[in-house]
């Protein structure tokens, strides 16, 4: 470890991971690119149907609010019920221990011996992690569940929905602010430089790369306006 850096403690060499951000982060990214993209999208087919300032803004602002909540709600949902089914395993797991506890060690050194040890040295293993707490090793190795995915309905839900606001937010103000005959470019431009932003800043958190993330966030955000575009002007035709 010396070799690596004297400064650095094995502690802090261990977290130096991007993986405990990934619940929150998912919905954060998924959230601030939906308001974006759908904001922006809605407020392009609007605009493109020719209505007036009021109703661009009426529109936009509705689908801002309307959007955050559902955003919210529905990852609140889903995480919750992701979390009920990791709960249900969980006490599964529990009333297998109590009643077939040799069965358990077994699927245990089976588990470690598909991932690559002897049987002797997985059974080994097993019988060691089975003595020290043979319950948190079923739900970790078994199951999959540890303190990393842990889900959190609460912050996921919270994670979204204000995210989505903040994303959601900057299609608003332009349609606030930007000059009607202009509008189209003003989101577009905006939408495409907003999307970058986060396109960086979600890589950066992640520790991923920052060219993948843009050209994959940019790409999908440029091809949901266009259509939103297509169906405006498409609305917005006199016969």
């Amino acid at each position: 470890m010396s070799q690596i850096n004297k400064n650095i403690t094995l502690e802090n060499y261990m977290d130096n991971h991007y993986i405990h951000r990934s619940n929150w982060l998912r919905a954060a990214v998924m959230g601030a690119n939906d308001g974006i993209i759908s904001v922006a999208s809605l407020a392009v087919g609007v605009v493109s149907a020719g209505v007036e300032r009021e109703t661009l803004v009426l529109a936009t602002l509705a689908a801002l609010v309307a959007g955050a909540l559902s955003m919210a709600a529905g990852e609140y949902v889903s995480v919750s019920s992701q979390t009920d089914i990791e709960k249900a395993d969980i006490e599964r797991e529990r009333i297998e221990l109590e009643t077939m506890p040799e069965i358990e060690l077994e699927i245990l050194a089976k588990i470690y011996q598909e991932r690559g040890l002897k049987r002797e040295t997985a059974l080994q293993v097993a019988k060691e992690f089975t003595e020290h707490d043979a319950f948190a090793a079923h739900v970790r190795d078994e199951l999959g569940i540890n303190e990393v995915n842990e889900t959190n309905p609460l912050q996921a839900a919270l994670a979204s929905g204000v995210s989505f606001v903040i994303g959601g937010g900057l299609p608003l103000l332009v349609t606030l602010f930007a000059w009607m005959e202009q509008m189209e470019i003003a989101l577009y431009t905006s939408t495409i430089v907003a999307l970058i932003i986060l396109g960086i800043i979600s890589a950066k958190t992640g520790g991923a790369k920052i060219g993948k993330a843009i050209f994959r966030i940019v790409i999908w955000g440029s091809i949901a306006m266009g259509l939103s575009a297509l169906v405006g002007y498409w609305f917005g035709v006199e016969f």
